[in-house]
């Protein structure tokens, strides 16, 4: 690949295009191509391509596409008879009439070489720093950030049903690469009767007893091909295949395998319960499909998914933060032909940040991560509004206190039972001197323990009051109704324990509640990147492709807002169906 740069559009393109669209609004394509010229310039994807060897399609065209496919949520042989077909599409990349385009496999091979050479964020990062050259998005001001779920591009199984087809898939790729030297390790005709197929294409039986009978005959199986794979007399390369890595792991997870006084092999089912240290693992190490192995299953609430979680941060610009904003700055294509400032704000709203995480991580562990990826692209907001999923009571007093961000978002209540019932003492009721390391009650007695422990794998205080100060106080029956009779409170960190109540005095007032009512934007954005560009299921496999999808689905969005807020557009109006109108008028 040698970088070049982006032709001009055909005159006779251009021709054609303007002709259609004289005095309508110009589609997406068109217009980024008037307002951005070369958005994705070659050389930044030079990386990925060798110097030598065939000529290949332009990367920075090859981007362009994607984000296009995006937009219009297009298969790949969609977005390549686009290019082919559309003149619009022909004029943002530059192409004349009678360019051919080319194969839709080479989309699949450019996302290849993206994600072999760590690209994936490279189309976000070059359009966001665009428009932070024309001033449309900049560090400071006011973020939003939300997490939801992303189902993973394979089928959902069972363990029964993912145990026998981890061994059908490493048959299959046996079959593929070592038929000879297959055909002599098992009965073909058998194995072919039970791996041909799809597991989860067979009618399962219903008796609990056949179905774990079926799970320890699909574990013999795979138990035996292993051995077989790693016999010294088979070939070394056998063992690098991924389907026999995943196949070792699914069984290491599922079954335990151990020899009788006999002598004779006893494979067994691991239990749910960890009793006598036989349970499965945990959900964030195992595997949910041989095809995709970065997939987990998880729930959050109601929902129950196996797949990733996606987090999408977005800049949320109030009336008087645009009031106190400069104008944008004009594109090299000329002054923008934006809303008049009465009609719409100095600035859209645009996506920052995306970030593809594992669906079992909590969401107040990918915080860091976006906040340094923000940093990196100079666009760290001075106040960060979080859904209330986020443990922000660790994070107030933690490491990303660096940033100089202030998180806005809710913090746990207390829990206790005399806060659930809105009488007694709280742990709140009772002074703290945190350098001679006691606490003094209502009653004005004095602890007499201070006991570091850790609770949860949260480092706390567990703070003793006597007995004797307990039993005969008047104030006891609103303090404390333990069997033992005395009162014990648990105390986070000096810093962190005043840092919670802090944060739950404040959100108990009106004016915390009118500022953090600016979250709730963000599952607009959700919503769109839903029903644009699908994001809610995964097209590709693996946790870096997919995070690939997003970042572009990102891009796309975030060129679909600038179009609408160019022409002064909306970017959805509220639906009321007829239904709804009927109601209101007999209510009216």
């Amino acid at each position: 690949m040698e970088p070049q740069p982006w032709p001009e559009p055909a005159a006779e393109v251009a021709r054609a295009v303007r002709a259609k669209y004289s005095g309508r609004e110009a589609p997406l394509p068109v217009a980024v191509r008037d307002r951005f010229g070369e958005l994705f310039a070659d050389a930044e994807f030079a990386c990925a391509f060798a110097a030598t060897g065939p000529r290949g399609w332009s990367p920075g065209r090859l981007a362009l596409v994607t984000v296009f496919q995006m937009a219009e949520n297009l298969t790949d042989r969609q977005a390549a008879e686009a290019v082919r077909d559309r003149l619009s599409w022909a004029y943002a990349l530059g192409l004349d009439l009678e360019d051919t385009g080319f194969d839709h496999t080479v989309l699949s091979e450019f996302r290849s070489r993206v994600v072999a050479h760590g690209l994936e964020e490279k189309v976000l990062d070059l359009l966001l720093a665009r428009l932070k050259e024309m001033g449309l998005v900049g560090a400071g001001g006011k973020q939003r950030t939300d997490s939801t779920a992303v189902v993973s591009a394979v089928r959902d199984l069972n363990r029964l049903e993912l145990v026998g087809e981890s061994v059908r898939a490493l048959v299959e790729a046996l079959s593929a690469a070592a038929p000879d030297w297959l055909a002599q390790v098992i009965d073909v005709p058998g194995w072919s009767r039970r791996y041909g197929r799809r597991i989860d294409s067979w009618k399962m039986p219903a008796s609990k007893t056949k179905q774990n009978a079926l799970a320890v005959d699909f574990a013999r199986d795979g138990f035996a091909l292993l051995g077989a794979v790693y016999a010294p007399a088979s070939p070394p390369w056998l063992r690098g295949l991924p389907a026999a890595q995943v196949l070792r792991c699914v069984l290491l997870q599922n079954y335990t395998r151990t020899t009788a006084r006999n002598g004779r092999e006893v494979v067994k089912r691991r239990e749910k319960t960890d009793e006598g240290g036989d349970g499965l693992p945990p959900a964030r190490m195992r595997l949910t499909s041989p095809y995709d192995t970065d997939a987990r299953w998880s729930a959050k609430r109601e929902t129950f998914w196996n797949g990733f979680k996606v987090h999408i941060s977005e800049a949320c610009a109030t009336k008087a933060d645009d009031d106190a904003r400069p104008l944008p700055k004009t594109s090299a294509a000329g002054a923008p032909r934006g809303p008049k400032p009465d009609r719409a704000p100095r600035r859209p709203n645009l996506i920052t940040n995306i970030a593809t995480t594992a669906s079992t991580l909590p969401d107040g562990k990918a915080l860091g991560g976006i906040h340094q990826s923000l940093q990196r692209r100079g666009l760290l907001p001075d106040e960060h509004y979080l859904d209330s999923g986020y443990p922000s009571a660790e994070l107030i007093t933690g490491s990303l206190a660096r940033y100089g961000v202030a998180l806005i978002t809710p913090v746990l209540l207390d829990t206790s039972r005399q806060a659930k019932a809105e009488e007694g003492f709280t742990a709140r009721d009772f002074r703290i001197d945190w350098q001679a390391r006691q606490a003094t009650c209502p009653g004005g007695r004095t602890s007499v323990s201070w006991s570091p422990c850790l609770q949860a794998k949260v480092p706390k205080t567990v703070v003793t009051f006597a007995k004797s100060d307990c039993l005969p106080c008047p104030l006891r029956t609103k303090c404390t109704t333990a069997k033992s009779g005395r009162r014990q409170i648990s105390l986070h960190a000096q810093e962190m324990h005043e840092a919670l109540h802090q944060a739950r005095d404040q959100q108990l007032t009106r004016d915390w509640y009118t500022d953090y009512a600016l979250r709730a934007g963000v599952e607009g954005t959700i919503r769109q990147a839903d029903a644009v560009t699908g994001i809610h299921r995964a097209r590709y496999r693996g946790l870096a492709r997919t995070h690939l999808e997003h970042a572009y689905s990102a891009a796309a969005l975030n060129l679909i807002r600038l179009d609408a807020w160019w022409n002064g557009h909306p970017l959805d109006r509220t639906r009321t169906t007829h239904l709804a109108r009927l109601e209101l008028a007999l209510t009216a």
